[in-house]
């Protein structure tokens, strides 16, 4: 299984470091290394996400810091679509279904 960002989910990674970077360049890289290496768990447990409103969109919650990774699972590509990734204090992108 291979992953694969958005343009979304790049942009969204860009825009928390850049975010921390102004307040700790140290908070920055630690974050953003930190949601990387959660993303082995989608990886690994592609099912472990929990559905959402929207058909075939999961969402994983990361062990540290608590961002929202929102994905989508294409089995016949073998590969895991990362839509988005939203502080946990940010509105949500869609809800629990």
């Amino acid at each position: 299984m291979k992953l694969r960002f958005t343009p979304r989910a790049t942009k969204d990674i860009g825009e928390i470091g850049d975010y921390l970077r102004e307040r700790s360049p140290p908070a920055a890289t630690r974050v953003q290394a930190a949601l990387l290496e959660s993303l082995q768990d989608p990886l690994l447990f592609p099912h472990a996400g929990r559905s959402q409103s929207e058909p075939g969109v999961r969402k994983f919650v990361t062990p540290r810091y608590g961002y929202r990774v929102y994905y989508s699972l294409d089995e016949v590509h073998d590969e895991i679509a990362v839509l988005s990734i939203r502080h946990p204090a940010r509105e949500r992108d869609l809800d629990d279904a």
